[in-house]
Order: structure tokens, then C-alpha cells, then sequence
């Protein structure tokens, strides 16, 4: 005698709860936030860089569709390769390099350029030089060197309370007050908060948006050497060094040791191979709005933080396919408000990361000097100071270890 079937069980069951799985409201509003500031902290720079190489309308919007294409296969496909929060992004360091150093060179040795060097970062990934780079940074000083990252994050969040205290303050309460009700939705409540208060102000302009979708337009790459060794060699050290470590850096400090750095890196560098003819000049790890993905805010499981990413991934593809719109929308939100977002959603991470650097005694003082110069911002040689950051802290460290 067969016993009746409970309907809160079983296969459909399960299928209800594996779809609601990647539908929390955490998952979702961390993977737009980690977009959100992405875009609207250097999507201009990514348009001066467009400029400096002479592409037009047409190609700008191919530039935009290749980016958000790379940027969300990547970050789908190696986060659910893995089940880690592995979130891409574009070189801002590379952009901003391109846009003060392309010249008169031409769009076809440009697209030259991102070829060659995605070619140099598929090989580092490849050979496994990048993996035993990254084995040898301590844990300690990859946290100091994450909050070095984010100190500034959280400083703009109260800077950013003088252009528009109500909106700030609005948002800060409302995160202060969901921490103690409702924690897990503190910061997508805070955003919500933030938008319905710009909107009562009539700061959302939203009007003049265009939604037709962005086309890929091929630019056949040239190739001098002039342009390999001026452009293209300094882009690929930019990247790897300002974005990689950094991004492979943020992983490991919040074990997800898991993520395995060459396939990683290679898998961005064949990314950029291919895209580049349309105008994806570099794709590497994210570091900063990885740690929103990475956040106990995402899910206060590590486990399930991996969902966070894909979601980026997801609204990256949106990104890219409506190319041609993301100047507007994203325009469209104050840089108060992108400010006040990032900082709340990154308070638990450089909080930990602050914690985690200094809690072992003889890590502290390496620790120390690689959080302040990471948080300095100095940049030496056309390297940012994440790089640097780790460099004096190995040093330090070494010469402590040398003396006792």
C-alpha cells in the first residue's frame, strides 16, 4: 500500500527550492551593486580610452557590448566552475594607461595592442607562473592590502553625507536600522532607500534612455612593433599587476583557496583574445566589487556567495547587449549615491580584513606597512599601490623573519 505523497517534498519540491535559491533579494542586489559601482566608477575612463584610440559612435557600443559580453560569460562560467564569488571586470588601470598612451597610433594597431597583451596574459596563466606568484603572499598580507583597497570606500561613504546629506543620511539609518531587524537585507534596503529618495527629489532622469541593443562591429587588428612594446607590454604589466594580484589576492583573503589562479587567468586572457577585435581591450579579476559579492551582506554563507557573482554576470550580459544605453542609466544615479552604496556594502568586509591582518602579532607590523601603502594610493613606475603595498610588506617581512 502506497502511502500519499507529502507535496512539501520531492522532486518539485526541490525544484521550488533550488529556484528560490537564486532568487534571494541578497544575491540580487549584491551582483547590481558590484556592476553599479563598477560602471559608474570608470566606464568614463573606458570612453576616453575609446576616444584616444578614434573609435566612433558605432564602435564605442561595440566597445561596451564586448566588455559586458566578456565580463558576464566570465564571471558565470568561472564562478560556477568553482562555487566561488569569482566576479571580472575591465583593466581601469589599462584603460587609463590607453587613454593617455595610444597617440595617433590608429584604431587597428589598438585592437592590435589588446590582442597582443590578452596573448601575454593567457601565457602567464598558462605556464603557472601567475599560481606560484600568488602561493607565496601570505594570508595576513593579503588581507592588509584588501582593506588598503576598501579604507577609501568606507571614508567616501560619511565624504560623501556633505554633497547630499539627506540622501546619505537617508540611506545610512536605513542600513543602521535593517542591521538590527532585518540584517541580511540591510543593504539592498539602503539602495532601495537611496533611490526612492532621489527619486522624491527628481534626481532619477530616466526619460531620455535609449534601449536598442548594442552590435558588435570587427575591427580588423594591426600589429608594429613600436605599439607591442610601448602600449600593449605596459598594458599587460598594469593589468596583471594593479587587477590580478589584487583580485587573486581578495579570494585567497577570503578563503576561497579553492579557485585555482592559472586557469583563472588564462581563461580572461583567451576572453580578451577573442573579443578584442570588438573592442574588449582587457579582462581580469575584480577586486573591489568582488568584495561585494564576497560580503556576509551577499549571504552570511561562503558557500552561496558564488550566486552573488553570477548574478553580476547576468547584468553584465544586460550591460553589454544595451551597450549603447550605459551612459545614461548609469549617469542617471548621483555619485553620492554610488558612493553611500559601496561603503555600506563593504563595511563587513574591510572590517574582517582589518581584523584579519592584524590578528597574528608577527604579521602586524608588515601587515601595517602593506595596509598604508595600499591605502596611499602612490603609484610607481605606472603601478598602482595594491602592487606596491604587497612588495613593502614581503619586504618587511622577510627582514623580520631574517632577524629573529
Amino acid at each position: 500500500m502506497s502511502l500519499p505523497s507529502d507535496p512539501a517534498s520531492g522532486p518539485t519540491a526541490s525544484a521550488r527550492r533550488g529556484i528560490g535559491a537564486w532568487l534571494r533579494i541578497s544575491h540580487i542586489s549584491s551582483g547590481f551593486i558590484a556592476v553599479l559601482v563598477g560602471y559608474t566608477s570608470s566606464v568614463a575612463i573606458v570612453f576616453q580610452a575609446a576616444s584616444a584610440a578614434g573609435a566612433q559612435d558605432a564602435q564605442l557600443a561595440s566597445w561596451m557590448w564586448a566588455l559586458g559580453i566578456g565580463m558576464g560569460i566570465t564571471c558565470i562560467g568561472l564562478s560556477l566552475a568553482w562555487r566561488a564569488p569569482v566576479l571580472t571586470a575591465w583593466s581601469t588601470p589599462g584603460a587609463a594607461l590607453l587613454a593617455t598612451s595610444l597617440g595617433d597610433i590608429g584604431l587597428n594597431q589598438a585592437i592590435g595592442v589588446f590582442m597582443a597583451s590578452s596573448l601575454l596574459i593567457t601565457l602567464c596563466g598558462v605556464t603557472g607562473w601567475f599560481q606560484k606568484i600568488m602561493d607565496w603572499v601570505p594570508r595576513h598580507l593579503a588581507s592588509a592590502m584588501l582593506a588598503g583597497i576598501l579604507l577609501r570606500f568606507g571614508m567616501d561613504l560619511f565624504a560623501s553625507m556633505q554633497g547630499r546629506p539627506t540622501l546619505v543620511i537617508a540611506m545610512f539609518a536605513t542600513f543602521i536600522l535593517a542591521r538590527r531587524l532585518l540584517p541580511r537585507y540591510s543593504v539592498p534596503l539602503a539602495l532601495l532607500a537611496g533611490m526612492v529618495c532621489v527619486a522624491w527629489q527628481d534626481g532619477l532622469a530616466l526619460g531620455g534612455l535609449d534601449w536598442t541593443p548594442a552590435h558588435p562591429v570587427w575591427v580588423t587588428p594591426s600589429f608594429s612593433l613600436s605599439a607591442l612594446i610601448g602600449v600593449a607590454l605596459p598594458l599587460f604589466i598594469v593589468t596583471m599587476t594593479s587587477q590580478n594580484v589584487p583580485g587573486l589576492a581578495v579570494l585567497r583573503a577570503n578563503g576561497y583557496t579553492q579557485v585555482p589562479a592559472s586557469p583563472v587567468i588564462s581563461w580572461t586572457g583567451l576572453t580578451g583574445i577573442v573579443l578584442a577585435p570588438f573592442g574588449g581591450f582587457a579582462y581580469n579579476l575584480a577586486a573591489i566589487t568582488a568584495a561585494i559579492c564576497m560580503s556576509p551582506d551577499a549571504d552570511p554563507d561562503t558557500r552561496e556567495r558564488y550566486k552573488a557573482s553570477v548574478w553580476a554576470g547576468l547584468f553584465y550580459l544586460l550591460t553589454g547587449i544595451f551597450g549603447a544605453t550605459v551612459v545614461a542609466l548609469f549617469a542617471a544615479f548621483p555619485l553620492e549615491l554610488v558612493a553611500a552604496i559601496a561603503g555600506l556594502a563593504l563595511l563587513g568586509t574591510l572590517g574582517s580584513s582589518i581584523h584579519e591582518s592584524l590578528q597574528a602579532p608577527e604579521y602586524r607590523e608588515s601587515a601595517l606597512v602593506t595596509f598604508l601603502a595600499t591605502a596611499s594610493g602612490m603609484s610607481l613606475l605606472g603601478i598602482g599601490s595594491a602592487f606596491w603595498g604587497l612588495v613593502l610588506g614581503a619586504i618587511c617581512l622577510a627582514i623580520q623573519k631574517h632577524r629573529a
